[in-house]
């Protein structure tokens, strides 16, 4: 059974909080941005949390199959800068694989899917 609330129930919560009741009660303008953006922020996580294409994990194995390399093992946000860094290296000396703007693509798009709901709303 799962438990409740979940991670993003709880992100939902705080957003909401910070927007309805920080955000609109504030009468202080720098208090109201702050909580603002806060909410944003909150919203994002929510999107990434919902979007496997965001994931570190999703762009080191889109990056993985675009270069033919076996998992590295490490964190996975560790591994898909690792792999950016490879990548850039033979953009550079003229080798990267034919695929490879379709694959940066798709890792932009995840990135901007999980950014903006306007993007999302856009795609479909």
């Amino acid at each position: 059974m799962p438990d409740r609330p979940d991670a993003l129930e709880l992100l939902e919560a705080v957003r909401g909080f910070l927007e309805t009741e920080v955000a609109k009660g504030a009468t202080d303008p720098r208090l109201r941005f702050r909580a603002l953006v806060a909410a944003n922020a909150l919203s994002i996580a929510g999107r990434e949390l919902v979007l496997d294409e965001t994931s570190p994990s999703a762009e080191a194995r889109i990056l993985r199959e675009l270069l033919r390399e076996a998992p590295s093992g490490a964190p996975p946000a560790e591994e898909a800068l690792a792999l950016s860094w490879e990548l850039c290296r033979r953009i550079r000396a003229g080798t990267s694989p034919s695929e490879t703007a379709g694959a940066v693509r798709r890792i932009v798009e995840g990135k901007l899917a999980a950014a903006s709901p306007r993007y999302l709303q856009k795609k479909r």
